[in-house]
């Protein structure tokens, strides 16, 4: 079969043969129809994560840890759990039976194998972490990537009464408008102009912020949360990190979270098996009622050696086709 393989950590994996998988006990054999190129996988390819050697003990070894095919019965199911020295990125896989999960009908596999994902990073710190209430204010920072984008969705879907987002790229933040955004701030200007953009936004009330960024940007934002006087009001703001494309570093002054009524959680605290079953059904539903939207690029595998070090993608998830 034909399959996207890496032969050194750091290298660009190779389209080329590799020998079909074959299904054991209590396995199953996948015709893959989709697999999306995420971060994960290219940084497992270049040795800095933290469990590459753990996904790859054994080179070669076919990239890719999720994506989604047919069964031998025709059946469009999500699947994980391949053993090195194969991935997902190939025609063929195979994965231990309870690893492959029905998507359901009316659910291309593009949409099955990228939107899910993506889509819990906002959707349980909000509905779940934060408990966000109806008519509340979210401020998305970095809502021009893939994430941030459905996140300013997601936000609205549960009832936000406000959803300001934050980007970099002027045609990006329109898009974010397009999306559902009342309010965009571009992240490229002064320091200054910067900081009293989000002074206004704060004294117009931010309940939850979700943060793709820290660093700079995060800190700046920070910054601005902080009253020059004490107040009264009792009011806070939930700020929940969940990546750092800004930086993984920021100042963080005690006043910060003394006098300001600011608490930080992660992304991913309190996140359980059952919440994520609950996510997913519900996204399934909002697919399906066409009310959540993922902007994509196709690419054949036999493209991968192109596509891998692009970076250049506005925002778009890139689904690998073998």
């Amino acid at each position: 079969m034909k399959a996207a393989v890496l032969h050194k950590f750091g290298e660009t994996p190779r389209y080329e043969d590799f020998a079909d998988p074959s299904p054991g006990k209590d396995e199953v054999l996948i015709h893959v129809k989709a697999v999306a190129l995420e971060n994960v996988d290219q940084m497992i390819a270049r040795g800095e994560h933290f469990a590459s050697r753990q996904f790859l003990s054994e080179l070669p070894a076919i990239v890719g840890l999720r994506g989604v095919g047919e069964r031998p019965d025709g059946k469009l199911v999500g699947f994980s759990g391949t053993k090195s020295p194969y991935g997902a990125m190939a025609e063929k896989a195979v994965v231990p039976k309870e690893s492959a999960v029905l998507v359901p009908d009316g659910v291309s596999a593009e949409e099955a194998v990228a939107l899910p994902p993506a889509a819990l990073t906002s959707l349980f710190p909000l509905k779940w972490g934060a408990k966000m209430k109806p008519g509340e204010t979210v401020l998305i920072n970095g809502a021009t990537g893939i994430a941030g984008k459905l996140a300013v969705q997601i936000a609205k879907l549960l009832g936000a009464g406000r959803v300001i987002g934050t980007g970099r790229n002027e045609e990006s933040l329109q898009r974010v408008k397009e999306l559902g955004a009342d309010t965009v701030l571009n992240l490229k200007q002064s320091e200054d102009n910067l900081s009293a953009s989000f002074k206004k936004e704060v004294g117009e009330g931010i309940d939850i912020i979700l943060d793709f960024l820290w660093g700079p940007p995060t800190e700046i934002l920070i910054k601005s949360i902080v009253p020059k006087e004490i107040s009264l009001n009792g009011h806070r703001t939930h700020l929940i990190q969940i990546g750092e494309k800004a930086g993984s570093d920021l100042k963080l002054p005690a006043s910060a979270l003394r006098t300001s009524g600011l608490e930080i959680s992660g992304g991913a605290a309190g996140i359980t098996p059952a919440f994520i079953q609950e996510g997913t059904n519900l996204i399934w539903k909002w697919l399906k009622e066409d009310k959540l939207h993922m902007d994509m690029e196709s690419v054949l595998l036999q493209d991968i050696e192109n596509v891998w070090n692009r970076s250049n993608f506005q925002g778009k998830r890139v689904v690998i086709h073998p």
